[in-house]
């Protein structure tokens, strides 16, 4: 009887580990069917309203024409790149949305990890529960509401703000209106609107920790400080870095809605970023070519940013998105 040589014996063995792999995930696809299906309503979601919308991403290339559509449209190529990195009011918009979006990150990334070790140390948890409460109910507010709020606390005339500072004996500010007031208006609500919200995820990574690593540092004599540094920072650490590096995709979302709803005329130089720029130019103006492009740049910008940071967290010796 022959023997097999060593060669077939491994070509057995991948065989056999190649069967037993696709039994072994067949049978986790029939044993959590049920789980698996949940999924398809997600999966949907991502498929129908973020890939196959990225087909129109073809007209930044075109000289794109509702009459004709996008297989009639002609192609010009860089076209409108060129268009974009050569026009003023670009570098204008690019700035303008960079600065806001680096004032929110200083403010508001570190604005929910506080309020969330705040709330972590209340022990009434009826009063924690109210303070939790009190500060969420803003995210469910519209900006169409918050902006009405801003504008009439911040009213030269009739806004609280204004009748405190003319109490003092000073004149009246148009925030809304004002180029140094106006990008501190836009952080302000955003913070206001968001940071509540924000700490959701923050006290669930903090209801995670064992409460056996602060009553040792208890023993040892660790003040509430220091085991905030040493233990509850670093526990959230992984969080953090998640959530900046997600956010650091985000750098050059500013926020539609806000923009639009507080931007003027008086504060364009200001406050015009690329979202109202592109329905501006866009929607209104009907250039929808230039328009994607520009939006294919912010998108280039942003997948550069996460997978930057993304590496950086890797080499720092922390959990990346992949």
């Amino acid at each position: 009887m022959l023997k097999d040589t060593p060669i077939e014996t491994n070509q057995h063995a991948h065989i056999d580990m190649k069967i037993k792999s696709k039994v072994k995930r067949k049978n986790v696809l029939v044993k959590y069917w049920d789980l698996y299906l949940l999924l398809v309503p997600g999966v949907l979601f991502f498929i129908i309203f973020k890939y196959v919308p990225m087909w129109g991403i073809v007209i930044a290339f075109q000289d794109y024409s509702v009459f004709a559509g996008i297989q009639g449209s002609e192609w010009v190529g860089f076209k409108h790149f060129e268009r974009m990195f050569q026009a003023e009011e670009f570098y204008r918009i690019f700035n303008n949305t960079l600065l806001i979006s680096l004032y929110k990150l200083f403010w508001g990334f570190p604005a929910p990890i506080i309020v969330a070790l705040m709330l972590n140390e209340l022990r009434n948890l009826m009063y924690k529960r109210t303070i939790q409460t009190i500060i969420y109910m803003p995210h469910f507010l519209s900006w169409v509401i918050v902006g009405g709020i801003m504008m009439n606390l911040l009213g030269p005339s009739t806004g609280v703000v204004n009748s405190f500072i003319q109490f003092l004996g000073f004149e009246p500010i148009y925030f809304i209106a004002n180029d140094s007031w106006f990008r501190t208006v836009l952080v302000t609500s955003d913070l206001w609107k968001s940071v509540g919200w924000g700490t959701i995820l923050y006290l669930a990574a903090l209801a995670g920790i064992n409460p056996q690593l602060y009553e040792a540092a208890t023993v040892d004599g660790a003040n509430k400080w220091q085991q905030t540094w040493h233990i509850t920072l670093p526990s959230l650490l992984p969080t953090i870095v998640i959530l900046f590096i997600l956010q650091m995709g985000n750098i050059l979302e500013v926020g539609f809605e806000q923009v639009f709803i507080l931007l003027n005329p008086l504060v364009y130089n200001v406050g015009d970023v690329f979202e109202t720029y592109v329905y501006r130019v866009g929607v209104t103006q009907g250039q929808f070519s230039y328009t994607t492009a520009v939006g294919l740049f912010k998108s280039v910008v942003a997948l550069i940013l996460v997978v930057a940071a993304n590496k950086i967290a890797k080499k720092l010796g922390q959990n990346g998105l992949w």
